[in-house]
């Protein structure tokens, strides 16, 4: 793996303070935040902090992301002169905020949010992501988070990075070179960890009549959840079932379709 303190040494003016990095976020930007368990926790933490201690440092940024697992405290009321966010996916800590109408939700396949960016139809002026330690030629994975996250960081203005250590370096279309980086915050936490949920009994009650009505052979798509989970759970007894989906969760290879 690289070493940051040489990598520091090439390229100074990356590794700035952190007041020195949030300052070149503008009124106005849209913000994307990495998915999922690779969010950048520390980077969101100290991003409120700076506005907490700058408070008319920027206003109406918009924050786009997929689905948080962490705090998502751009999305609390009183950040709403700050921050608007923007989900294409309503999660457990954003459902309030889109409910209340202090957050918007853009219903989307997640395959086609890349397109807005590259596009531009949604411009990504900053880029707060998550990445794994630099190898000697300094390249970076964006680990267990690629989906849309290196397609915001391809079309970003301004790309800032917590290096993680808990990141795996991962193969596969992960890489960016520290070339494409703007700022660079070494900061090592564990990774979020997503956990499913045990379904209930009405869950498992839906479960058993909605696996009445699928047959032999169909094909189905499931979404991720307490109710996917229980309908899964009662799909042992199906044959030759086929699945079109985005998403394939822990349900899906467990009950072997596809």
């Amino acid at each position: 793996m690289g070493n940051l303190a040489e990598l520091k040494k090439i390229y100074p003016e990356k590794f700035a303070t952190e007041d020195k990095i949030f300052d070149n976020i503008h009124p106005g930007d849209r913000i994307f935040i990495g998915t999922g368990c690779g969010e950048p926790q520390h980077l969101v933490r100290a991003l409120i902090n700076y506005v907490q201690s700058h408070p008319k440092a920027f206003f109406d940024a918009e924050v786009l992301q997929v689905w948080t697992l962490g705090v998502a405290p751009y999305a609390d009321e009183k950040f709403k002169d700050t921050f608007r966010h923007n989900s294409f996916f309503i999660g457990n800590n954003t459902r309030a905020a889109v409910n209340k109408g202090v957050a918007d939700y853009t219903p989307i396949f997640l395959s086609a949010v890349p397109n807005l960016f590259y596009t531009r139809r949604i411009p990504v002026d900053v880029a707060l992501i998550q990445t794994s330690l630099p190898d000697d030629h300094g390249y970076m994975s964006l680990g267990i988070s690629v989906d849309i996250v290196k397609a915001a960081v391809e079309s970003a203005s301004l790309v800032i990075a917590q290096v993680n250590s808990y990141m795996p370096r991962v193969h596969g279309e992960t890489f960016i070179n520290i070339k494409n980086v703007d700022f660079i915050v070494p900061y090592d936490e564990p990774l979020l960890e997503f956990q499913a949920s045990v379904p209930d009994d009405i869950a498992q009650r839906i479960g058993t009549y909605v696996s009445r009505i699928i047959q032999d052979g169909d094909t189905i798509q499931v979404g991720y959840g307490t109710i996917p989970n229980a309908i899964l759970s009662h799909l042992n007894n199906k044959k030759n079932l086929g699945i079109h989906t985005e998403l394939l969760t822990d349900g899906v290879i467990e009950r072997g379709c596809r």
